[in-house]
């Protein structure tokens, strides 16, 4: 069962990780302009991009959370949290350092946010009843 300062935590961390993609993304488009080639540049975005839609993930999360206090969602939520470390982490710091190995690390993030929205479709469709 989810309590209600669970599910305000990810609120807070979704807003949190939305508020730094906002951050980054201006980042990216005003400092790494002139820095980063097209390519890198192209990755920089994409990180921003997943980050930001998993950050609205986790807000999702938060909100479902007190719909369906019994229920697995907070493992959607970790798992979204866990995609945001490292799918757009890896492609920031890939991005920013050049450091290709980490690009083995991006598909584990990917496979964390498809976890996540899977947990989400399961709870939509034969989770428990909304408390």
């Amino acid at each position: 069962m989810i309590s209600q300062s669970c599910s305000r935590r990810f609120l807070a961390i979704g807003g949190l990780m939305a508020a730094l993609a906002v951050a980054a993304g201006a980042f990216g488009a005003h400092m790494l302009k002139g820095l980063l080639d097209g390519s890198m540049l192209a990755v920089f975005e994409t990180a921003v991009r997943y980050q930001m839609y998993h950050a609205i993930g986790v807000c999702l999360v938060a909100l479902a959370a007190d719909r369906y206090p019994a229920s697995r969602l907070p493992l959607a939520g970790w798992c979204f949290i866990a995609g945001i470390v490292l799918f757009s982490g890896s492609l920031y710091v890939l991005a920013l350092s050049g450091v290709r190995w980490l690009g083995a690390v991006t598909p584990l993030g990917g496979v964390a946010f498809i976890a996540g929205w899977s947990l989400l479709i399961w709870q939509a469709l034969v989770g428990s009843k909304p408390g």
